[in-house]
This record gives structure tokens, C-alpha cells and sequence, in this order.
């Protein structure tokens, strides 16, 4: 006969539900140890059975250093509002960022081998499914050095930014203020790259061929092409890469001449974007 202390119990242990210990518990002849390998079987189960579905929802989470040189950031995805709301869910997400954080692994595939007391963390997300029932999984994860970086996480937990700033003559509360500024100037406008220097030439050329293509539409002089298609690359280039595009606080300057004037030489080395859907 099966206990109501040891559901109870087991509950403690997993974090299960009542119903699905008591089941764990019977399956396994009272046997502690037995009945949570039952109960994470499920989860695997479970876990198996939602491969298929689309996790659209889900949070970011962000660790960032106490002298503010490194940060991770993860999006931690699953299927519906309600369950990214879930406060374990919300546990799980934090735990991960924090082992990644903790022991920097190369991508996501090595974060998810990481170890979690007796557990991996790709084991945990399973054992959250389990209990929940919905596809949870990482979507991603990036990593980011800097003097300093500034995190930025928006409304909602929908969207976070990483902020490499450079030329920074300390890390004072001026500077962390503008890196966020910053940060909220990338969630908005979503730049491709730090400036036009550090475009993909890959892009570049594609948005050229386009341009050329829509000027010849347009039916002008052949001998003019280039040089119109130029000038279309270019607003491309200032519209789209950070530095050059006009700072949304004050569109009379761009986020270049913005971050110079808070402090003379101050600029972005890198930044990171992630957003969940």
C-alpha cells in the first residue's frame, strides 16, 4: 500500500505531480529510486512524443558579471504563454543561464551536456516536459566579452541584447546607462551589423544586385546604374548598421555621435541579439 507521505515525499523529490507519484510509486513497488527513473522515462516520453510541435513562446534569460566584462544569454523556448510564465520554468531558465555562465561551453550542443547536481541539463528540460507536458528546448545561446557589456531585456522577456561597448574610461553608471540605451536601440531597429565595415560582403553584394536591378526598372540611363545603385547600397548601409542609424531617443544623431558624446571615444565593438519566435 502506497502512502500518501510517500507521494508526498517523492512529490518533494521530483516536483511531480500527486498523481503521476502515486502511479510512479505502485509501478515501482514503493521503491524510491525506481519510481524516479519511472517518472523521467515519462518525461523522455513525453518529450519524444511533442519532437513535431512548434515552441513559439518561452522567455530569454541573461547572467551577466559582477564587473560587467562577460554575460550569456539564452532563449529558452516552449509552446504556449502560459507555461513561459510557469515560475519552474522560469527556475529552469535562470539554472541554465547560470551553467552557462558558470562554465562558458563552446555552442549549444555542449550546454546541454553541461551537469546540474545529478543531472545533465538536456536531462532537466526533460523532466520539466514530463511534468508539464509542452516541447521546451534552447533556441540559443550566444556569449559576449566587452569593457563593459550591458544587457538589455525587453518588456516581456521576448527579446534580449548583448552590448560590447569599447573606449570606455571606466565602467560608470553614465556609460552602463548608454550601453542600454543602445541595447534598446538594437531590439527596436534590429542593425546587421556594428557599422558598415563589419557588413557581410556576402550582403553587401546581394543588396547591389538588387539595387541595380530596381534602378534598370526604373528606366534609367544604363551609364547611370551603378552610380544610382550605389547611392541605394549606401542608404542601406546607414539605415541598417548600428552606428550609422539615427539614435531612436534623439533621431538629430546617430547612435556613433550619441555614445561620443557620453563619454569621447566611447563606441560598440559587438552586440548580440536574440528573440524568441
Amino acid at each position: 500500500m502506497i502512502s500518501a507521505q510517500d507521494v508526498n515525499k517523492l512529490r518533494q523529490m521530483t516536483g511531480a505531480g500527486m498523481m503521476d507519484c502515486k502511479k510512479a510509486l505502485t509501478e515501482a513497488n514503493g521503491d524510491f529510486e525506481k519510481a524516479i527513473e519511472i517518472l523521467r522515462k515519462k518525461g523522455q516520453k513525453v518529450s519524444a512524443s511533442r519532437m513535431d510541435k512548434e515552441a513559439r513562446e518561452g522567455a530569454v534569460f541573461v547572467k551577466v558579471s559582477d564587473d560587467n566584462r562577460e554575460a550569456v544569454l539564452i532563449a529558452l523556448n516552449c509552446e504556449t504563454d502560459f507555461v513561459a510564465k510557469n515560475e519552474e520554468f522560469q527556475n529552469l531558465g535562470k539554472l541554465i543561464a547560470e551553467a552557462a555562465f558558470t562554465h562558458k561551453p563552446a555552442d549549444k550542443e555542449a550546454l546541454l551536456t553541461l551537469t546540474s547536481g545529478n543531472l545533465t541539463i538536456q536531462d532537466k528540460i526533460i523532466e520539466l516536459v514530463g511534468k508539464i507536458g509542452e516541447k521546451i528546448e534552447v533556441s540559443e545561446y550566444v556569449r559576449l566579452t566587452g569593457e563593459p557589456v550591458v544587457a538589455y531585456i525587453h518588456a516581456g522577456a521576448k527579446l534580449g541584447v548583448l552590448v560590447a561597448l569599447k573606449g570606455a574610461n571606466g565602467v560608470s553608471e553614465a556609460v552602463l546607462a548608454a550601453g542600454k540605451d543602445v541595447g534598446m536601440q538594437i531590439a527596436a531597429m534590429n542593425p546587421v551589423a556594428v557599422d558598415e565595415h563589419s557588413v557581410d560582403k556576402s550582403l553587401i553584394d546581394k543588396e547591389m544586385e538588387i539595387a541595380r536591378a530596381q534602378v534598370l526598372a526604373e528606366g534609367k540611363p544604363e551609364n547611370m546604374v551603378e552610380k544610382i545603385a550605389q547611392g541605394k547600397v549606401n542608404k542601406f548601409l546607414k539605415e541598417n548598421t548600428l552606428l550609422a542609424q539615427a539614435f531612436v531617443k534623439d533621431n538629430n544623431k546617430t547612435v556613433g555621435q550619441y555614445l561620443n558624446d557620453v563619454s569621447k571615444g566611447l563606441s560598440v565593438a559587438a552586440f548580440k541579439r536574440v528573440s524568441i519566435g
